[in-house]
């Protein structure tokens, strides 16, 4: 339970790499519908143990839409794509984006060309139904050199134009390094927004993940207005113990920490061009991740989801 979302991507999928929507009426005429769901990290654990009875759960609490943390051997939670896909249809579920880490064993650049491993995460993820397949990780030796990292980005583009070839786009998650790390001076959260074109690469900004590296979601936002189409909706609290990622904070109930979440989220809807609000919790204190997200989700009723 305690596991990091950092181990766990490291350990898990970099290792394999390889009822109806809950819309917000907008009163702006011919504006686009917003989509709320659940990042299925925050409630790991029992995913683990049992999917399809958590889906269930989750069904039951009033979600509608979900976003994977699990593709492994072509598999989501041990489902193949066309099974995941009426799993999730039978229980008024969607699942509009997922989290693949696109590492470096997914491109060739002696052919300049993705390895099978991700033109078979793409194909799964449409037809499972994803609108976004998300990379949530840049691996370490990916971000050593300033040339090398340039050019990644480029990688971060094509994987845009092979996704729009079936219907989707790619994405980016942050976690807190992009906020800290700097190469030739730049921070590498400026050189991705710089070098990847927002037609083909959509950023999820998680604005918890920054906060412990003391990045401002407000003030990100304001600085790329319209470049965060996704959103991963949490707030931090000052940790009792050993916080995430080595910080002195933790992921707790929406509403109960020290992130202006409302504030942000309305800052999202109006010059974000955010329309994919994911809540994400990964520490609970007293209580359950069912317990907490079901809290979450309370909490995004009453700010208007």
């Amino acid at each position: 339970m305690n596991i990091s979302r950092r181990n766990f991507l490291r350990q898990g999928t970099l290792a394999l790499a390889g009822a109806t929507l809950l819309y917000r009426p907008l009163l702006a005429a011919g504006a686009k519908k917003e989509v709320m769901g659940i990042q299925l990290y925050s409630i790991r654990e029992d995913m683990k143990k049992d999917p399809l009875g958590t889906l269930k759960q989750l069904s039951a609490m009033g979600y509608r839409n979900v976003e994977h943390a699990n593709y492994v051997n072509r598999k989501f939670y041990g489902y193949a794509p066309t099974e995941f896909k009426k799993v999730l249809s039978d229980l008024g579920l969607s699942m509009p984006s997922g989290h693949t880490v696109l590492g470096r064993t997914h491109w060739d650049p002696a052919t300049k060309d993705f390895t099978d491993a991700w033109k078979y995460t793409v194909e799964d993820a449409a037809t499972v139904g994803q609108k976004f397949v998300v990379s949530p990780w840049l691996d370490e030796s990916l971000r050593k050199n300033y040339d090398d990292f340039k050019a990644y980005m480029d990688v971060f583009n094509k994987s845009g134009e092979l996704c729009r070839k079936s219907g989707m786009k790619f994405g980016y998650h942050n976690h807190d390094f992009e906020f800290s790390q700097e190469l030739n001076g730049h921070k590498l959260f400026d050189l991705i927004l710089e070098n990847t074109d927002p037609a083909l690469v959509a950023q999820q900004l998680d604005i918890g993940n920054m906060y412990h590296a003391g990045g401002v979601a407000l003030d990100i936002m304001r600085k790329y207005p319209g470049r965060f189409e996704l959103m991963h909706v949490k707030d931090e609290i000052k940790s009792s113990g050993k916080g995430e990622m080595g910080s002195a904070f933790e992921s707790t109930v929406l509403g109960k920490g020290v992130i202006p979440v409302k504030e942000v989220i309305d800052l999202g809807r109006k010059s974000g061009g955010t329309r994919y609000f994911i809540v994400e919790q990964e520490s609970y204190q007293s209580l359950t991740p069912l317990e907490s997200v079901k809290q979450d989700l309370a909490a995004m009723k009453k700010w208007g989801f």
